[in-house]
């Protein structure tokens, strides 16, 4: 959504989210997306840095803001460590990776970087609101949320106040975590919030010796969850020692290929004329039943004990 369609939305009632943070003078943020994962360790920082350097080689101007305040990985992948903010005024300057990305974390605001983040969800929502509103991004064509994983109070103050153009869901290969897949792509239905698609992470490993694939996490399960779930299956991502290195020495925007994660940048890119869809929940469980069906599984309540749905007005348990 491009500035003036944000605008347009605001005159039209449907930017009226009292949650909301505002977007200070000093920043034209054109588009926002957010990248997503239901459980920690399946690469969210390294696909955020990758779309961001993937679009900043299509000739757009990027930031990432790293919403992960109590696992901040963006300033190490990127070259940033042991410096420190700047402010202008009442502003903070975003720092400046050396390929040019621009980066606000929680890392680059600590004394050491090795000190824990002891911050409780209010405190975290306000450094949010700082990254957000009281951060002078300038112009940028992308900023890139890389969210913390999971579901929790964190990412669901991301949705709800800040103006998200959508999500792209980052998962791996294991059975468990196309279960948790489902739950991020539910959370952004729910939450009103468009989906890009996913990218599946730590899919395969290059043989050295004949170039043939192994799947270390077993078999690619990208297709079948993107089709269960009602997105896109934007890529699938090698395990790369080089580009792991590249992590550790702080260089990784620097050494992706040019077409590293080709699918997700070119959808990326599309979000002006083509938004991203927000997910039918209904049609996805519809499919997921069936799924669940065919291979025998049965949804069974204890004996004795009542079936009973944890609704958003009140705790489970």
């Amino acid at each position: 959504m491009a500035c003036e369609s944000r605008d347009e939305a605001a005159t039209a009632g449907k930017n009226t989210n009292p949650q909301a943070f505002e977007e200070n003078a000093l920043s034209e943020v054109r588009h926002v997306i957010g990248v997503v994962s239901g459980k920690g360790g399946v690469g969210k920082s390294f696909v955020s840095v990758a779309l961001a350097a993937g679009l900043q080689k299509a000739g757009a101007t990027v930031g990432i803001l790293d919403a992960d305040i109590t696992g901040p990985s963006i300033p190490y992948l990127l070259g940033l460590r042991g410096q420190r903010l700047m402010s202008l005024g009442d502003l903070y300057l975003p720092s400046i990776a050396p390929c040019g990305i621009k980066v606000m974390s929680s890392n680059l605001l600590l004394g050491r970087e090795d000190d824990p983040v002891l911050w409780r969800g209010p405190v975290l929502a306000g450094a949010l609101r700082q990254f957000w509103s009281q951060t002078s991004w300038g112009p940028l064509d992308y900023l890139i949320i890389d969210m913390p994983p999971g579901t929790g109070d964190v990412a669901l103050t991301c949705y709800q106040s800040l103006p998200m153009d959508g999500v792209v869901i980052v998962s791996s290969p294991q059975d468990i975590v196309s279960m948790i897949v489902t739950k991020a792509v539910k959370m952004a239905a729910r939450m009103d919030i468009g989906v890009l698609g996913i990218v599946e992470n730590l899919s395969y490993l290059v043989s050295p010796t004949d170039g043939a694939e192994i799947d270390l996490f077993g078999p690619s399960h990208l297709k079948r969850d993107a089709e269960l779930c009602g997105v896109d299956a934007l890529d699938r991502l090698p395990i790369e020692p080089a580009l792991a290195e590249a992590c550790d020495q702080g260089r990784l925007a620097d050494a992706l290929p040019d077409d590293y994660l080709p699918g997700t940048v070119a959808r990326a890119l599309m979000l002006e004329a083509v938004p991203a869809p927000v997910p039918d929940l209904a049609a996805m469980d519809a499919r997921l039943d069936a799924y669940r069906d065919s291979l025998g599984l049965v949804d069974g309540v204890p004996e004795g004990m009542e079936e009973r749905d944890a609704t958003p007005d009140e705790e489970p348990f």
